[in-house]
């Protein structure tokens, strides 16, 4: 990672998340590329852990056995910029940068509509096959004779996201962890060539509501890890496991934070507050983007990164930008340092406003993600 104004840029190649799920379909025998250089296998589980940044693991992996037992051979990838769920999945299952899918953060603009949407539950949005036209890893390997079934809440099925995001092969609906180990491996037994994705999310929610430093944390933690050992232990012995996650977490006191609400500096030349609290992003009323850039820059001090738009691209942070995408960006962007972070009262939910755990900006807390793997014990 290359590093700016003290902080990491991150990666979107072998030392990133876009480049697990083409590593893990060139392993089966998809073509593509193939930036991480897995074991081949015949068939392949891939868990993401929402929320399982690579730091909280190693530093908490007293709650977890299994996972810190496959540590030493791990690797540290990043997730992206901004560290949020809809902008990850993108890369994970497009296996571009967030630029090249164009899912660009929590909330962002929608160009000519002069509203927000929240990619993460797409309400109102835009068509999600339009918004990302891109194939996906997992229709490529469908293409490519492997049977492709996805495994999470029913709800997540024809979604905006998964369907931007995560579509091709069949989905599978399970509530519960277990339910949904227990689906997976009916499904990677039920085809001599699978690929399953297990998506698990109450690791992430625990972090938010209680802090991701707090014993309830470190419960789900547990039980993730007694599952995922239990998956790793039952899986054909041609079969592949990789586990990795879509962001880490870091704890925000509310003391910590600023409320454009009550903050005229900040709110002044603002139209809308996209993002989310640990990187914001700003649209701005016309011709007053240089002035906002300064005023942030000013308040926040050392408490936050505040870019142009132009600056962030130049810069890298979110990888090569297709020229439909570019205003989805906010024409001034902010990552947080610390534990610090911005909220709007005037437009986020009470919900949102009360959760403790947050992600989104560049430090290690938020960006580092592991990729553990189980090898195939055979591939014959």
């Amino acid at each position: 990672m290359s590093l700016l104004g003290g902080a990491a840029v991150p990666d979107y190649d072998a030392g990133g998340l876009a480049g697990v799920l083409p590593s893990v379909a060139a392993a089966l025998g998809v073509p593509g590329p193939a930036p991480i250089d897995l074991p081949p296998a015949r068939r392949a589980v891939v868990v993401l852990v929402d929320g399982l940044g690579h730091e909280l693991l190693r530093r908490r992996g007293g709650h977890a056995p299994f996972l810190r037992s496959l540590l030493p051979a791990s690797r540290r990838l990043t997730a992206g910029f901004p560290s949020t769920t809809a902008t990850s999945m993108g890369t994970f299952g497009t296996g571009m940068p967030p630029g090249g899918h164009g899912l660009l953060g929590y909330e962002v603009l929608i160009p000519g509509a002069d509203r927000l949407v929240n990619e993460l539950s797409w309400e109102d949005g835009p068509d999600p096959f339009l918004w990302q036209p891109h194939e996906t890893v997992f229709q490529r390997a469908e293409r490519a004779g492997v049977s492709v079934t996805r495994v999470g809440p029913g709800f997540f099925d024809g979604s905006g996201l998964t369907s931007a995001a995560l579509r091709g092969g069949r989905f599978s609906a399970a509530d519960s962890l277990a339910a949904r180990v227990d689906v997976s491996l009916a499904a990677v037994r039920a085809s001599a060539r699978s690929l399953v994705y297990l998506y698990w999310g109450d690791l992430d929610k625990v972090g938010h509501v209680h802090g991701c430093e707090s014993w309830e944390w470190g419960d789900e933690l547990e039980a993730v890890d007694g599952e995922l050992r239990r998956l790793a232990e039952s899986l054909p012995a041609d079969a592949m496991l990789a586990v990795t996650a879509d962001h880490g977490m870091v704890d925000s006191p509310h003391e910590l934070r600023l409320d454009v609400a009550h903050e005229t500096a900040l709110a002044a030349g603002v139209r809308h507050v996209g993002g989310e609290p640990r990187a914001p992003q700003l649209y701005c009323e016309a011709g007053a983007a240089a002035d906002v850039q300064a005023a942030w820059s000013e308040r926040l001090g050392d408490r936050g990164l505040v870019l142009a738009r132009e600056q962030a691209v130049a810069a890298g942070l979110f990888g090569a930008v297709r020229p439909e995408a570019l205003e989805r960006i906010g024409d001034v962007v902010v990552a947080m340092r610390d534990r610090y972070a911005v909220v709007d009262s005037r437009h986020h939910r009470p919900e949102l406003l009360a959760l403790l755990g947050v992600h989104g900006s560049l430090t290690d807390a938020e960006v580092a993600i592991p990729l553990l793997t189980v090898p195939a014990r055979h591939t014959a």
